[in-house]
């Protein structure tokens, strides 16, 4: 068949056109990314405690993506700021998942937030990992706690305090919300269940932000003064540690006077006070910078590098991303994919390396297994820890405490795929 000039012309403009457009889809296709949404305060009360979790998230990204990504793609971290306004959390989940496509997201820090955002997750099918110790009470399909339950670090924070400071009185100070409600709701019962009478046992809720402690820690000092020796236990939310720890100094109670052991405060908050005459007062969590390991070392030494910042701290909850993140990478390379889906079946059983030595592994329940550490505060802010687990603890969702929730299991694998089953009705539902 013969072809005119023209015609030669036309058909070589459109094979030339056609491989165009054909390599320019595969540059595309190599430069899509795999977006995650970073749900975390940035401005407002919680922002002292959040900021450092955009931080941390964004240096794991950029971490990953020098180890050439997933699943052949780079990540993509997209970073909303919910502004410490519970509802906005919800529209802000919304956003990354429905109008950035995001494949997972990393946020919240308070549990009214973690609460508002659940309806979304479950109505557009996605993943958040959480990275905050909270109440328990709770098992969601689309949800990762990787934070502390109750059993990893509020009981073994009494149980501590009983054995090695003799502690007879509790003063159960928090701020007015949800986690320290029932996680106090949980020591209360749990206290009675030791025999701690209810006279010795006070409890107390400030709302978010409190800045005048005079009364509340007069109170406290009160309270101590009966002769019996006394503990606070503090689930203090966000920049309102400041001037609680700062009118404890002014007032002149001293950690051996009436310790106090911190569930919400860390090395983070602690930077923007003198902690001078805080020392000796204790923490609670799952990690602490102080913690000597060699994998601690590496990240301390990424981290301060990430942030051109040799004064910038570490905490738990950043290590509850390092986790958290970690194991989605390796549930994503386990699936071939970040459907969620096949993502969310992949994640249990999944273990991956903490930061105080040895593996982290997802549960049946979405809850993980982790080290229970108590820290003294130094000094220089810094914790050094008096005692510790033996072992992992596996993250109980449901309290034994309780007598609602004492029959409640929790298990996603199937057939049960349940977050509330009855061990008492044989049924899925809860009470």
């Amino acid at each position: 068949m013969s072809m005119t000039r023209r015609g030669f012309a036309k058909a070589a403009a459109g094979v030339a056109i056609g491989a165009y457009f054909s390599g320019a889809k595969i540059a595309f296709a190599q430069e899509e990314t795999i977006k995650i949404g970073v749900l975390h305060s940035l401005s407002g009360t919680m922002a002292i405690s959040e900021t450092t979790l955009k931080d941390v998230m964004l240096m794991l990204v950029e971490e990953q993506n020098k180890k050439g990504g997933l699943l052949g793609k780079k990540i993509e971290a997209v970073v909303v700021d919910p502004a410490s306004d519970w509802p906005l959390f919800a529209e802000k989940a919304r956003e990354l998942i429905a109008v950035n496509k995001v494949a997972a997201v990393f946020g919240c820090w308070t549990s009214v937030s973690r609460k508002s955002v659940l309806p979304v997750f479950k109505e557009l099918n996605n993943i958040l990992f959480y990275p905050v110790q909270y109440e328990g009470e709770e098992s969601e399909r689309n949800v990762f706690y990787t934070g502390a339950a109750p059993n990893q670090q509020a009981i073994p924070a009494v149980d501590y305090l009983m054995a090695s400071e003799k502690v007879e009185r509790w003063v159960l100070a928090g701020t007015d919300y949800v986690y320290p409600r029932t996680t106090n709701k949980i020591l209360e019962a749990y206290l009675k269940a030791k025999g701690v009478a209810a006279e010795d046992i006070m409890i107390n809720y400030t709302p978010f932000g409190h800045s005048d402690w005079q009364t509340i820690v007069s109170d406290v000092k009160k309270f101590g003064s009966a002769g019996k020796k006394t503990a606070v236990v503090s689930t203090i939310n966000g920049d309102a540690n400041v001037p609680f720890y700062k009118e404890l100094a002014n007032q002149g109670i001293a950690a051996e006077d009436i310790p106090v052991v911190a569930f919400s405060g860390g090395e983070e908050e602690l930077a923007g006070i003198d902690t001078g005459p805080l020392v000796g007062h204790l923490a609670a969590w799952n990690y602490f910078q102080s913690v000597d390991t060699p994998e601690n070392a590496a990240f301390i030494k990424t981290w301060k590098a990430f942030t051109k910042n040799d004064k910038r701290v570490t905490n738990d909850p950043m290590e509850a991303h390092y986790i958290g993140f970690n194991m989605w990478v390796k549930a994503v390379e386990k699936a071939g994919t970040t459907d969620p889906d096949a993502v969310i079946d992949a994640l249990i059983g999944v273990s991956v390396p903490n930061l105080s030595g040895g593996f982290s592994a997802m549960m049946p329940n979405h809850h993980i297994t982790k080290p229970v550490l108590i820290g003294e505060v130094q000094e220089d802010g810094q914790f050094d820890v008096v005692w510790s687990t033996p072992g992992l603890v596996v993250g109980d969702e449901w309290s034994d405490y309780l007598p609602e929730s004492a029959p409640l299991i929790a298990d996603w694998r199937a057939p049960m795929s349940c977050g509330n089953f009855n061990t008492a009705t044989g049924k899925c539902g809860g009470a």
